[in-house]
């Protein structure tokens, strides 16, 4: 009985070693940039979902927004050995000697949210991100169709400057606005993606154009810097949503509260599930050999009041944002 319980054990364990890696067996790093709105904190829970429907484990390193602290990350996470590492780059630039580090390790980095510097495509195996040059596009379209030929003074709350994001968010809204010389933004200043510093700038804009009475529309890079800037309009005696219009992007629960209240307008949507797809594409790259596009594209949609916002808060208002 001994033996053949031996037998059946030696056995089972020759049959585990022959057995292909799956995504069961996956360990994945993810640098998150950090929690500095309320979009990037449901991208960090809807990523631990997805890696728990798949049986992932997926570590995760808060950088609290510094780009040293992601790098730190990274080689850490070399220095584990991970199958795979998750990267949601903070700026742009400055990522070639880290990630050829990875390389060298055999470890394939994939980018998430953000893209970099067109001179480091080579050093990861793809990135599932929303076309943000698309999305200032449609933000930029909806006020100028809602506006029509009224004359419109625009402020614009940017994101973090060197992201990627913001500086693509700015162009597409650039490109769609210069079709329209009734539009015209008057004043752009950084928010850092936060609505603290989305209300601090906004209260400058407002001393800055006669109390706000010469500012038709607020474009914000994300959604909570225009909740920042709801409160300062509303701070100011303005009101938002009707004395100045809004969008923005992100599509976060707060800005469809503030759409039901009757304080915003519109925001472009940008999915927090970025991990799914990754780790799709990580899993058969892993099992199959198979190489995913450069580029894995995430849907972009425009929600406005039309669109029953209380109903949406409903819906996203659990998905950690």
């Amino acid at each position: 009985m001994i033996l053949k319980a031996l037998f059946a054990a030696s056995a089972t364990a020759a049959l585990l070693l022959a057995l292909p890696a799956n995504a069961a067996e996956l360990t994945i790093g993810f640098s998150q940039i950090g929690s500095e709105s309320g979009w990037r904190a449901a991208e960090t829970s809807v990523s631990k979902q997805e890696a728990a429907k798949r049986k992932v484990n997926l570590k995760i390193a808060d950088a609290q927004q510094k780009q040293e602290n992601q790098i730190k990350a990274i080689r850490s996470f070399i220095a584990q050995n991970v199958d795979a590492i998750f990267l949601a780059p903070v700026v742009s630039t400055g990522w070639d000697s880290v990630l050829k580090e990875a390389k060298e390790a055999k470890i394939p980095v994939v980018l998430l949210d953000r893209d970099i510097d067109p001179s480091g495509k080579d050093l990861y195996l793809t990135a599932v991100t929303s076309d943000s040059v698309h999305e200032g596009a449609v933000a930029g379209d909806w006020l100028a169709k809602t506006v029509a030929e009224k004359a419109c003074n625009i402020v614009e709350l940017q994101g973090t400057v060197g992201a990627s994001v913001a500086a693509n968010r700015k162009k597409g809204f650039d490109t769609a606005i210069a079709k329209h010389p009734n539009l015209k933004v008057v004043r752009s200043q950084t928010g850092d993606f936060t609505r603290a510093k989305g209300k601090e700038v906004m209260e400058s804009f407002i001393k800055a154009e006669g109390g706000g009475k010469s500012i038709c529309a607020v474009y914000a890079h994300n959604d909570d810097m225009m909740v920042g800037a709801i409160q300062a309009m509303k701070e100011a005696g303005l009101k938002p949503g009707k004395d100045i219009l809004t969008v923005s992007i992100d599509a976060v629960p707060d800005i469809f509260k503030a759409m039901a209240a009757g304080e915003a307008n519109a925001t472009v949507e940008l999915t927090p599930n970025m991990a799914g797809p990754a780790l799709d594409a990580i899993a058969a790259f892993k099992e199959k050999g198979t190489v995913p596009p450069k580029w894995i594209q995430t849907e972009s949609k425009l929600y406005t009041a039309a669109d029953d916002p209380q109903k949406i808060y409903d819906s996203k208002k659990g998905l950690g944002y």
